[in-house]
């Protein structure tokens, strides 16, 4: 077996970075797939969440994670890829070299956004380092606001940009640090909520994106 490999990665803090990874591996787990999860960022918030989650379902818990330092990563993520279908590795914001390790370590980039000028200006860096790295990158909008204009002129400047943009977004939904706070999942805790159809939305559209067929295929 040859796993996939997906790092979160986005230079600006409070983007929603750990929030994705935990939600997506969750997904994932729940779709059928066997998934690891890495934290290498020292603020430990997806490591605190497994705590959470091995509190809340003890041996019920499939998901396997590890918290290690950034230059130990590809080892790790390497030695995960041979059991598990996905490996979800949490970044660093501001590390630029364990950062720069995670992207390169991966098969696809993640860089969570809000749809603000800062997280705008903030994931310039991040994809800079993945065409540099030579790994694929995605967007995901997250926490968006259907109300706001401000999405469509965000959206508008992202065309500019030569990165890839997922077509689902994740809303502002309270649904989304309500399962965080027990150690679980959206599609777990509300599995009929909009937010568990946006993540599974999301999850089926990265499952069919060309770095992770191609990384099947190898």
């Amino acid at each position: 077996m040859t796993g996939r490999i997906i790092t979160i990665a986005q230079q600006k803090g409070g983007a929603g970075k750990t929030t994705l990874a935990a939600q997506l591996a969750v997904t994932l787990l729940n779709s059928g797939a066997s998934v690891a999860t890495i934290d290498i960022d020292p603020q430990g918030s997806l490591t605190l969440w497994y705590a959470a989650r091995m509190a809340a379902l003890g041996e019920g818990n499939e998901l396997v994670h590890s918290q290690i330092q950034g230059w130990r990563l590809k080892k790790e993520a390497e030695r995960y890829a041979q059991d598990f279908d996905y490996v979800i590795i949490d970044a660093p914001p501001h590390a630029e070299s364990e950062a720069t390790i995670a992207i390169r370590t991966a098969d696809l980039v993640l860089i969570p956004m809000q749809p603000s000028p800062m997280d705008l200006w903030a994931s310039h860096p991040t994809i800079k380092t993945a065409k540099d790295e030579g790994t694929e990158a995605m967007i995901v909008l997250n926490r968006v606001d259907t109300r706001t204009k401000l999405n469509a002129i965000i959206a508008d400047k992202l065309k500019e940009l030569d990165v890839k943009i997922a077509k689902q977004s994740l809303g502002n939904r309270v649904a989304y640090p309500a399962s965080m706070m027990e150690g679980k999942g959206v599609v777990e805790t509300e599995k009929n909520s909009a937010a568990a159809k946006e993540i599974l939305g999301l999850m089926k559209e990265i499952k069919k994106s060309n770095a992770l067929k191609l990384a099947k295929a190898a």
